[in-house]
Order: C-alpha cells, then sequence, then structure tokens
C-alpha cells in the first residue's frame, strides 16, 4: 500500500513530508496509512508570507467582501464532500460522525457567512456600541471601533474533529481579516490536508490567507508578537506548556484555548422513568458517549441523576448501549467506531482504571475485544459506565478525564447538591439538564452558570428541534472557565471580534464619520442634487440630508386619527384627564401620527429607486405635541449596506422638530434602494 505522504503548506509552496516524518497508522485496521512532518519549514517565512501577503490582502477587503469568500469556500468544500468521508473512516470515525465534522465544518463556515452579510457593516470597520456624548453640545464625541489584527492567527487543533475543528477557528478569522496558520494533529492530519487542498485549489482564498503545518511547529510560537494570536484545542497539560512559552508572556500574544472539561448531564428532580424526558435523558447520554467514540470535547462526562433514579438510569442506559453495534465504521449497521488510535487507547484504558479506583464499573468490559467486522482491536474500545457512590467525597471523577467512551454516574439529595457536584468540575464548556421545570432551570443556571460556557435545557417540548448536549453552534459561545481553558470561540460576531482590536475613538462628529463610515449626529450635512429618494443606492452620499417644510398639528388632526385607527388613549381625547397626566401638558397628538405625518412631509410618491420600507430602530418620543404646534423633518443618509447585486439597505437618521427647534422624535429609516 502507498502511503499518503501528508505535505505543508508553507510561504505558497506545498511541501512534502521530510525523512524524519511520523508515522500514521488507520485506526481500523492498524496498518501503515501515511506519515507526516519532518520537513524543515520556515517558520519566520510562513509568518512574514502571513503578516506581508496574506494581512493585507484580506484587509483590502470589507467585511461583506470576505463574508461572500466565506461562502463560496463553503459551496466549495460542500462539493467535495465525499472524497473526505472516504479519507475520515480510517481515523475511525462512523457516517455519522462525518455528519458532525464535516457536514457540521461546512455549516459553520455557512452560517458565518451570513452573519458577516447580515450583522457586520459593509466596509473594514466594525462599531461596537453606541456613541458616547463627552461634551454638552455634542462637538467631542467617542465610539469604540475594532479592526482586525496586523499579524497572524495560529490554530493549533485536535485529533477528534479535522474538518470541523479547523474550520470554526478559521470562519470567524478569515471574517475578521486575518490570516491563518493551521496546524492540526498529525493523527488525522490527512484529512485537515486534504480540506485544506480543495480550498487553496479552488483560487477563492487571496495568497498568503491560509497556511498548513502538517506535523510540529518548531519555533513557530517563539517568533510570535504581540498582534498575533494563538487558538488551541487540546488537553490541559499541552495548554500550559503552550501558554506558558516566554516569548507569548514577553508580547501578550493573545491566547484562546479550549481544553480538557468534565461536561455533565443533570437529569431533573421532576423526571422519572416511564416519561418523555427520562427516555431524552437516556438518549442524550448514550449519544454523547458513542458519537466519535466519546472523543469529544463537549462528551458528557459525568451523569448527575437524583438518587431515588441511579439504578433506572444505570439499567435503561446499559439497555442501549446493548443495542450499539461497535466496530468497522464502513460497514452497515455500526454505530461507533475505533479511537484515533492503539496510543489513545491505552491512555482511555489507563484514565478508565483511574476512575475504577473510586467507583465501580457498573457496564463494560475494557477486556472484550469482540468487534463487527476485519479490524484491528487495538484502537477499538466498548463503553465503559462507571458508578460513584460517593460523589462529594471523590476527587478522580471530578479531576480525570477518559477520552472516550466513558462517563460515571452518581446521584445526588436535591438540586442544589446537583448544582454542587456540576460545579466540582471547575469549569466546563457545557453542562445540560433534562427537565420540564422552568424553577429547577432558573436555580441551574444561577448556580452553576459561572461554571460552564454553555448550558442546555431540554424537555419535551424543545426535544424535537433541539441540537443535543454536544453539538456547539456557530452562533452560540463555545469555551468554558477553569479547566475548560478560560476562552470562547464562535458565538456569531463575538468569535470574529477575538481577532480584531477594539479601540476608543474620541474628536468631532466629522472624525467620527470619516473613521465608521457611519453619519454622526452632528457631522456635516450633504444636500443632494435631488430628492434623496429619487437617487439610486449607489448615488447617494452618507451624510446627505433632506429638511422639509413645517406641518402644522391640528386637533381635528388628532381626533380623526385616533377615530380612524381606534386609539382614543384619553392623553388624546381628554384634556383634564391628560393634565393630570406628568408627561403631558394637554391633550396631545399620537407618535404614530407624527410618524405617518413626517412620512408624508420626506417621501417622493413617485415610482423610483426606493422599493421598499423594511422598518424603523431605534424609535423614542422626546417631546409632546399640541394641537397647533407645527413640525419639521430632517432626512440623512446614515449608513448604506450592500444587500444583493440588485438592491441595497439605506438607513436614514430621521429627526422631528418643533416650532422651536426642539427635537421632538428621533428614529433611523430602514429602506431598500436600487442600485
Amino acid at each position: 500500500m502507498t502511503l499518503m505522504k501528508v505535505s505543508s503548506f508553507a510561504a505558497g509552496q506545498w511541501i512534502a513530508p521530510g525523512a524524519n516524518a511520523r508515522p500514521i497508522a488507520s485506526a481500523i485496521t492498524g496498518l501503515p496509512l501515511a506519515e507526516a512532518g519532518g520537513a524543515d519549514l520556515d517558520m519566520q517565512a510562513m509568518i512574514d508570507y502571513a503578516r506581508n501577503v496574506g494581512g493585507p490582502a484580506l484587509r483590502e477587503m470589507g467585511f461583506h467582501d470576505r463574508a461572500k469568500m466565506l461562502k463560496a469556500l463553503a459551496m466549495e468544500l460542500g462539493q467535495h464532500k465525499q472524497e473526505l468521508y472516504d479519507l475520515s473512516f480510517d481515523t475511525g470515525a462512523t457516517q455519522s460522525d462525518h455528519m458532525i465534522d464535516i457536514d457540521g465544518g461546512v455549516g459553520t463556515v455557512f452560517v458565518f457567512a451570513s452573519k458577516g452579510r447580515r450583522e457586520m457593516p459593509d466596509g473594514k470597520v466594525y462599531i461596537d456600541g453606541e456613541i458616547e456624548q463627552l461634551s454638552r453640545n455634542g462637538t467631542f464625541l467617542g465610539m469604540h471601533i475594532a479592526t482586525p489584527l496586523q499579524g497572524v492567527a495560529v490554530h493549533i487543533n485536535a485529533f477528534n474533529f479535522p474538518v470541523w475543528g479547523m474550520l470554526e477557528k478559521l470562519a470567524p478569522t478569515l471574517l475578521a481579516g486575518v490570516p491563518a496558520i493551521v496546524k492540526p494533529a498529525t493523527a488525522t492530519s490527512y484529512v485537515t490536508e486534504a480540506a485544506v487542498r480543495i480550498m487553496l485549489d479552488s483560487g477563492i482564498l487571496p495568497e498568503g490567507a491560509l497556511q498548513l503545518i502538517s506535523g510540529g511547529t518548531g519555533d513557530l510560537l517563539d517568533r510570535l508578537g504581540p498582534q498575533d494570536i494563538v487558538s488551541f484545542t487540546g488537553s490541559a497539560q499541552t495548554a500550559s506548556m503552550l501558554r506558558s512559552n516566554p516569548n507569548i508572556l514577553k508580547n501578550s500574544v493573545r491566547f484562546v484555548a479550549e481544553q480538557d472539561s468534565l461536561n455533565a448531564s443533570i437529569l431533573g428532580p421532576d423526571v422519572t422513568p416511564g416519561t418523555t424526558e427520562f427516555d431524552l435523558f437516556i438518549k442524550e447520554v448514550h449519544r454523547e458517549m458513542t458519537t466519535k467514540a466519546g472523543q469529544k470535547c463537549t462528551a458528557i462526562r459525568r451523569i448527575i441523576a437524583p438518587e431515588a433514579q441511579v439504578q433506572n438510569v444505570i439499567e435503561a442506559l446499559s439497555a442501549r448501549l446493548d443495542k450499539t453495534v461497535i466496530g468497522d465504521p464502513r460497514a452497515e449497521g455500526v454505530r461507533m467506531g475505533a479511537l484515533v488510535s492503539a496510543g489513545q487507547k491505552t491512555d482511555v484504558l489507563q484514565k478508565a482504571a483511574a476512575i475504577g479506583s473510586e467507583s465501580k464499573m457498573v457496564y463494560g468490559n475494557p477486556d472484550d475485544i469482540d468487534f463487527e467486522g476485519d479490524v484491528d482491536p487495538g484502537a477499538f474500545v466498548k463503553p465503559m459506565l462507571f458508578h460513584c457512590e460517593n460523589p462529594d467525597t471523590a476527587t478522580i471523577v471530578h479531576e480525570c478525564e477518559a477520552f472516550g467512551p466513558v462517563s460515571t454516574i452518581m446521584g445526588y439529595r436535591d438540586i442544589a447538591h446537583a448544582i454542587e457536584l456540576a460545579n466540582k468540575g471547575e469549569g466546563s464548556l457545557v453542562a445540560s439538564v433534562i427537565t420540564g421545570s422552568g424553577e429547577v432551570a432558573r436555580e441551574v443556571a444561577m448556580g452553576a452558570g459561572a461554571f460552564h460556557g454553555r448550558l442546555y435545557f431540554n424537555n419535551a417540548t424543545s426535544m424535537k428541534e433541539s441540537t443535543g448536549h454536544g453539538s456547539p453552534l456557530p452562533h452560540m459561545v463555545h469555551g468554558g472557565p477553569g479547566r475548560a481553558g478560560g476562552g470562547e470561540e464562535m458565538g456569531g460576531v463575538r468569535g470574529v471580534l477575538h481577532y480584531m482590536q477594539r479601540t476608543a475613538i474620541q474628536g468631532s462628529p466629522d472624525i467620527l464619520t470619516s473613521i465608521s463610515g457611519r453619519w454622526v449626529p452632528g457631522a456635516t450635512e450633504i444636500t443632494g442634487p435631488a430628492h434623496p429618494f429619487t437617487r439610486k443606492y449607489g448615488e447617494l452620499s452618507i451624510g446627505e440630508t433632506l429638511n422639509t417644510k413645517s406641518r402644522e398639528v391640528t386637533l381635528a388632526d388628532i381626533e380623526k386619527f385616533a377615530h380612524f385607527t381606534g386609539d382614543t388613549f384619553y392623553a388624546h381625547m381628554d384634556s383634564e384627564a391628560a393634565k393630570r397626566n406628568p408627561f403631558f401638558p394637554d391633550r396631545v397628538a399620537h407618535g404614530y401620527l407624527l410618524l405617518s405625518f413626517a412620512a408624508g412631509l420626506f417621501v417622493e410618491p413617485n415610482e423610483g429607486p426606493v422599493l421598499a420600507n423594511t422598518g424603523l430602530d431605534n424609535l423614542r418620543f422626546m417631546k409632546p405635541v399640541e394641537a397647533g404646534d407645527s413640525m419639521k423633518v430632517r432626512l440623512t443618509v446614515k449608513a448604506k449596506t450592500r444587500r444583493t447585486d440588485e438592491y441595497g439597505e439605506v438607513r436614514w437618521h430621521v429627526t422631528l422638530t418643533n416650532q422651536d427647534d426642539e427635537l421632538v422624535a428621533e428614529y433611523e429609516l430602514l429602506t431598500m434602494n436600487a442600485y
């Protein structure tokens, strides 16, 4: 059999493994499959290539351009899923596991592409929060912006998800405008390399945006600076070693870690055998024990159940495990494959033995080597379930993670005790609670939230659409405090901001407008050559303003609007009642009447480039308008965002003022305008 040569991609060149390459064996057969590493990579050249070629090219693109790039990458990867599936079987993964790793990774890229287009500006500067008023008259203001780091992101990934583990880091990094050097775990690097080749061969990425190290990182970390960032997934021991690198500490290099996590699942005190929630709990635990052969950072390691339900859980879970077919993941009917390597199996068995020193094994047998298919049993292990009778005094079950199909069940007296046991893990990526009780959920959220990066609640109402205890979603933060590493990944735009620098900006409205690309109240207003509603998206300028004529609001207007809409609230109809209200001097106009009159003042009625009014944001009414008052409108182009090649969104800043130029109302109008 010809060994696969797992190459690196460094400074624009593919580099084959060197003389001291490390062999990689198939998890299924134990036979040599590939080799990786051993090449003499020039780490400084890789860093320079990222900083000087990839970084500038990405920063030249705006958020929306980078989002379109991500979408194209996801589509390209989606067309090559089968070849990635075929490679991934040798990692011990089943077809269901591929759906999590490969399909999940592609889906994650799609989500970040969508969020980049929908939630980030059509520009190069991200605005974080609202304008801060730093002076009485508004001539000196403050805002926070985020801009891309001008270094390189080094992604050091674990073996268990060679595709998703790369893409969930890479998508927010590229969207931020930062180039990446990806270092996968050697054991499954051949799958990552295949995915990287697909992306690079597509020509979608600018040069220098993505590089790959298949093998050791050499002195890479010794060469990083304050504009660089390291994102690590793996063991706490390795994370500690990398984090304490003197150069990392000296240069305050950002270090994000997602590491060992003794995740827990709590069976609510309201759940009993025979109920939908009990069956759901057993299903969730079984899935987390067997998916990827338990090699998941989010897998359930500690099962926390009411003391009266412990035996019922053991029996139900054991019966479900009995039906799980284990063997060659390519074979029909197999539901759990192998651990990634024989070495990983040795580690899992050693950790299981340690857990067994203070817990009783109630399901499983490490000496059972009967597996489906013609396989090498060296990397296969069957699920093991332990029962810890004294979880309050036990230590190993709360400190030792067997990274395989191994879980420990323990009983609790009340929900406060369950929370205490869950928190004994000293920080995890996720804890789940199966309950129909809102009170239980609230108590867990308040008592355990500080110890867990994610709390997953499920019951009969949400179970059909829920994504599962062990499924990190790109929309939600993935990470956890304490033992879990103290880091965060994904979380939508939050994850993008990890690769950007937040900077406080202070200056005049014109300066802030120029920097942010969004009109700031008080900045220069531009008078356009024609009514703004007659001009296409591309013809409108930020700051372009229309000032309307005035309109008097009469008592007849107020009464007609009240009867026409049915809104006869007393402040509009009863003078004496209105005067007793501390907010109103007399009968006042409806706020929505003012908005309607405002539209009548600024709208151009004829067919033109304005396609639709899609909403109002940040509407505020500042001062009541009485009968006899007049009002006028100022309409200013605040921001523009491309949506398709045919139209874009225009955000208008709208103010309503009265005859004394006092602010009556303020809001942002959204329209879709044709190109």
